[in-house]
C-alpha cells in the first residue's frame, strides 16, 4: 500500500513508495535548512529537483552551487551530498528508481546491451522540460486516487524522456580497477560483519597503505565509510520491509541502535522512525 505523508512535512521528510511499484522511491524536503547529508551514495539511480531557494551539490570530487529549477542526477554508486548555504531556505523532491529497472528501459529504447547500465555524464541540467516533468511525476505518485497504470505508465514516459534528452550512448564508462572493485565487493558482501582491514586487503590483494588512499581516490570515501554506507542501504531495504528497527541495528552490524540512529540520519537526513513510516 502507498505510504502517507506525514501530517507536516515541515518538520520531517516526506517518503512515498508502494508495493505495485517496488522499483522507485520519492521523497520530499519542504524545508532543506532541517538537513543536512554526510557524503553517501545511492543503490538506486538518483534524481530530484530543485523546487526553491538554493544549496551546495557535491558530486564526486566536484561542487556545485544549485538553485530552483535544477535537476541533479546520481548515478548508482556516485558519492554525493546536498547541503544548505548559510541557513537559507530551500526545498526539493528525490526519486530513486533501482538500477535494472532502468537498465531495461534503457535496453528497450535501443541502447547497447553490452553494459549493464549506462551510466550519465550529466550531473545537473536546467532543462525546464525535464525539471517540470519531474514535479509532475511526482504529483502523480503521491496522488492516492491516479492508478496504478497511471503511475507506471508516467514513470515510463518521464524516464524515456530522460534518456533520450541526456542520451547514454555518449557516457564516458570509469577505467575499472579490478582490484580496488575486488575491496568493494568484499565489504558489499560481508557488509554486516565486524570486516578487518586486513581481510579486505587479502581480498583486493592490496597493501592497506595502498588500499586506503586509492579506495578513496576512486570511491569516494574509505573503505570504512564504504562499509557504512552500504549497511545503510541494507537496513534501508529491511526498514521497507517494516522490520523493527533496533532489529535492523543489529542485523545491519552496528554496536547499538544509537549508532544505528546517528549513522542512519547522517546518510537519509531522516531518521529510521520517519523513513520507515
Amino acid at each position: 500500500m502507498p505510504s502517507t505523508p506525514p501530517k507536516n512535512p515541515d518538520q520531517a521528510p516526506r517518503f512515498w513508495r508502494d508495493d505495485a511499484l517496488p522499483f522507485i522511491e520519492a521523497r520530499a524536503i519542504a524545508d532543506g535548512r532541517k538537513v543536512c547529508y554526510t557524503r553517501h551514495a545511492h543503490e538506486q539511480f538518483s534524481i530530484g529537483a530543485i523546487t526553491a531557494g538554493s544549496s551546495t551539490y557535491l558530486h564526486e570530487q566536484s561542487a556545485f552551487e544549485v538553485q530552483a529549477g535544477t535537476v541533479v542526477l546520481m548515478n548508482p554508486g556516485d558519492v554525493h551530498a546536498c547541503n544548505p548555504i548559510d541557513d537559507q531556505p530551500w526545498s526539493y523532491r528525490m526519486l530513486f528508481i533501482d538500477a535494472p529497472w532502468l537498465t531495461d528501459l534503457q535496453h528497450q529504447l535501443g541502447f547497447s546491451a553490452q553494459l549493464d547500465f549506462r551510466r550519465f555524464a550529466t550531473t545537473h541540467t536546467t532543462d525546464g522540460e525535464l525539471f517540470e516533468g519531474l514535479n509532475q511525476l511526482y504529483a502523480v505518485l503521491i496522488d492516492d486516487q491516479a492508478s496504478t497504470l497511471h503511475k507506471h505508465s508516467a514513470v515510463v514516459a518521464y524516464f524515456t524522456d530522460v534518456q533520450i534528452k541526456l542520451n547514454p550512448a555518449q557516457v564516458s564508462v570509469r577505467e575499472p580497477n579490478f582490484k580496488l572493485e575486488r575491496a568493494a565487493d568484499y565489504i558489499r558482501d560481508h557488509c554486516t560483519q565486524a570486516v578487518k582491514l586486513e581481510e579486505i586487503c587479502a581480498a583486493a590483494d592490496l597493501s592497506p597503505s595502498y588500499l586506503i588512499r586509492a579506495f578513496k581516490q576512486h570511491y569516494g570515501m574509505t573503505p570504512h565509510a564504504y562499509l557504512v554506507n552500504r549497511r545503510i542501504q541494507f537496513a534501508r531495504e529491511q526498514l521497507r520491509q517494516g522490520r523493527l528497527i533496533a532489529d535492523v541495528a543489529l542485523e545491519a552490524g552496528f554496536a547499538d541502535q544509537a549508532h544505528f540512529q546517528r549513522a542512519f540520519k547522517q546518510h537519509l537526513a531522516a531518521t529510521p522512525g520517519q523513513y520507515r513510516g
